[in-house]
């Protein structure tokens, strides 16, 4: 298939533009599978922001464009959820084993309690506050959510507080 310069939005094309996706995507992570994944999250969020596609585009190089700006998103999140800080004097105490066997009985309720705390709040704040614990920045919620960034900055706020009371008590 050439250019995709299209008029007319129509889901059917970007499902058949898919295999020609996939050399780009594996290019990008370097693994078959990442790749497949990628291709898929595309796929789903073209899908889920047509509105936002403009008639007589070129609709590969939206897709291309979605697909290398959510591989950065998501390599970003993975490296700050992979980002351990050292403040050891001594590289010793890293490689130190240590046999020490802890009890997680009681983190383990903490987490229950927690995870029920969140359970409990309304979805308006729930979905914004898990999306930041995720990573998510205050931006990407805002446009997944189609909701000002405000709103967002607002609802992640008054979340925390909830969470902050019902957890107190």
């Amino acid at each position: 298939m050439g250019k995709a310069i299209i008029n007319d939005f129509n889901p059917q094309i970007i499902v058949e533009l898919a295999n020609s996706l996939k050399p780009y995507a594996l290019a990008l992570t370097k693994n078959p599978i990442d790749a497949k994944d990628l291709v898929q999250e595309t796929i789903y969020r073209a899908l889920g922001n047509q509105e936002k596609f403009s008639d007589g585009t070129n609709l590969k190089a939206w897709l291309l464009a979605i697909m290398k700006n959510t591989f950065i998103n998501n390599y970003r999140r993975s490296v700050k959820h992979n980002t351990i800080l050292d403040a050891t004097v001594n590289a010793y105490y890293l490689n130190h084993a240590t046999d020490v066997a802890y009890n997680l009985g009681e983190s383990n309720l903490g987490i229950e309690s927690i995870q029920n705390a969140i359970n409990n709040l309304a979805e308006e704040f729930r979905i914004p506050f898990l999306m930041h614990k995720d990573g998510f920045k205050y931006q990407e919620i805002a446009d997944d959510l189609d909701l000002p960034i405000g709103t967002v900055k607002s609802r992640i706020f008054l979340a925390r507080r909830q969470l902050k009371r019902l957890l107190e008590s």
